[in-house]
C-alpha cells in the first residue's frame, strides 16, 4: 500500500512539474490546426477591398419684393396728370454639385507576426516590391487580426484586420508620367 500511494504521489509531482500550456503547444497537437500564432510565423493576406462612394448635394434659393404706389386725381373738367411708382427686385440662386469614388483592389500579400498583445491579439506586418520593366511597385500592409480570424490555411482576409493599413506606391517612367509638370505644379503653388 505505501508502495502504491508512493507511486501516486510521485506521478502527481512530475505530472504538475511537466504541466503544458495548450495554447502554447497547439502547433505541435495532432488534433488542431497548425495557425499561426507566434511572433515571426507567417501569415497570407487576402486583400480583397472594394469601396464606394457618392454624395449628391442640391440648394435652389429665391426670393421676391415688389413696393409700389399709385395715384390718380382730377380737379372739376380737368384733370391732373396720373402719376405711378413702382419698385421691385429678384434675387434667385441656384447650385448643386455631386462626387463618386469607385475603388477595387485584390491580392495577397504575405505578412509576419510582428508581437502577440495582452488579449492574444497579433500585430502583423507585411511588405511586397515587385519591379517590372523599371516600373516598381510596392504593397505595404499592416494591422491587428484576431487569432480566430486566422483560416486553417493560414490566411486571413483583409476585412477580418482591424486598424488595417494598405498602402499601394509606384514609381518608375508610367508613375512619373501621371505627375503634373514643374510648370504647372509652380502655378498650382502660387494660385
Amino acid at each position: 500500500m505505501k508502495t502504491l500511494l508512493l507511486i501516486i504521489s510521485f506521478l502527481v509531482i512530475a505530472g504538475n512539474l511537466n504541466a503544458q500550456d495548450m495554447r502554447a503547444n497547439s502547433f505541435s497537437s495532432l488534433f488542431s490546426d497548425n495557425k499561426a500564432n507566434r511572433i515571426g510565423d507567417a501569415v497570407t493576406i487576402l486583400v480583397v477591398e472594394s469601396s464606394q462612394a457618392s454624395n449628391n448635394a442640391e440648394t435652389t434659393s429665391g426670393r421676391s419684393s415688389e413696393l409700389g404706389f399709385g395715384a390718380n386725381a382730377s380737379l372739376g373738367k380737368s384733370s391732373v396728370p396720373e402719376a405711378k411708382v413702382g419698385v421691385g427686385s429678384n434675387n434667385e440662386f441656384s447650385g448643386s454639385g455631386s462626387t463618386k469614388t469607385t475603388g477595387l483592389i485584390r491580392t495577397k500579400i504575405s505578412a509576419t507576426i510582428d508581437s502577440v498583445l495582452d488579449n492574444g491579439n497579433l500585430v502583423i506586418k507585411g511588405s511586397r516590391k515587385i519591379t517590372i520593366n523599371g516600373e516598381e511597385q510596392i504593397v505595404k500592409i499592416k494591422g491587428i487580426v484576431r487569432s480566430a480570424d486566422i483560416l486553417a490555411d493560414n490566411s486571413v482576409y483583409s476585412y477580418s484586420i482591424s486598424e488595417a493599413e494598405i498602402n499601394f506606391e509606384g514609381s518608375g517612367i508610367i508613375a512619373d508620367a501621371q505627375k503634373p509638370g514643374w510648370l504647372t505644379r509652380f502655378f498650382h503653388w502660387i494660385f
